[in-house]
């Protein structure tokens, strides 16, 4: 499970870093803040209070992250959807 921890941090850190994301509203749209909820996106565990917190933050940047090619796989899946969905933030219709 650290491992699996590991290799998303590394991934969102690399995808971060070779794409930025344009500021929406008051929000840093930054795809690694959304890390927290790795865990629960990629083994369907409860998120933590952390990671509701993190996408409640991120809920508007959520479409950037959706339509990107590169962070879609890890963002526009049916446990992203669920995690956003315990968390009480709708996911966007993008």
């Amino acid at each position: 499970m650290k491992m699996v921890k590991l290799v998303v941090c590394i991934v969102l850190v690399v995808l971060g870093i070779g794409a930025p994301f344009s500021t929406v509203s008051a929000t840093d749209c930054n795809p690694i803040q959304l890390s927290p909820c790795a865990t629960a996106i990629l083994s369907s565990t409860t998120p933590s209070e952390t990671c509701c917190g993190k996408i409640k933050e991120q809920r508007s940047c959520l479409c950037n992250y959706i339509n990107n090619p590169r962070l879609q796989k890890f963002i526009n899946t049916p446990n992203a959807r669920k995690v956003a969905a315990t968390c009480g933030t709708p996911f966007p219709i993008c």
